[in-house]
């Protein structure tokens, strides 16, 4: 389990049960930016969620000890994939999600991975992936396609012997 205290968060590891009330806060979440795009179905937002849902990747994040969220962090062959990041918008803008999102970020540049995800066209949340160094890959009508790099080695400085002059 993960704890900050500044913002009074944790993550904890996702079980199965929590699948129904993720499902229900992706809905809320996505449903202005996917009515927007003309792509939201109240049945289809919760089962695809139900569909991909990866408890063993998956982290429930706790505002206090109530349930404020939940992130995604899946393995992948050339890094990972930051995927199901949803809180609950009675907590959003207060610097939650920037918290959470640092905190995997010092992971996989850890780890020295890139990290991939998708984000609806339009949508506010591309601002903080901006912000923490996320770029346009591709995109399409609907999704954005962004990654982070992780940031470069600092080089080692290798001492050269200075030519003789004379």
């Amino acid at each position: 389990m993960i704890t900050s205290s500044r913002l009074n968060w944790t993550l904890r590891p996702a079980t199965p049960a929590d699948v129904e009330t993720i499902a229900e806060l992706r809905a809320a979440v996505m449903r202005r930016d996917l009515e927007r795009l003309g792509r939201f179905d109240e049945h289809r937002v919760r089962q695809r969620f139900r569909d991909s849902f990866a408890p063993e990747h998956t982290s429930v994040i706790l505002a206090g000890k109530a349930f404020a969220g939940c992130v995604t962090l899946r393995p992948a062959p050339d890094g990972q994939w930051l995927e199901s990041f949803y809180l609950d918008p009675a907590v959003q803008g207060r610097g939650l999600g920037s918290a959470v999102l640092r905190t995997l970020l010092e992971r996989t540049d850890a780890d020295g991975v890139p990290v991939r995800l998708q984000v609806l066209q339009g949508s506010a949340a591309r601002r903080l992936y901006e912000r923490h160094g996320f770029t346009v890959e591709d995109q399409d009508p609907v999704d954005v396609l962004m990654v982070r790099q992780p940031p470069a080695a600092p080089a080692t400085a290798t001492a050269t012997p200075a030519a003789a002059t004379g």
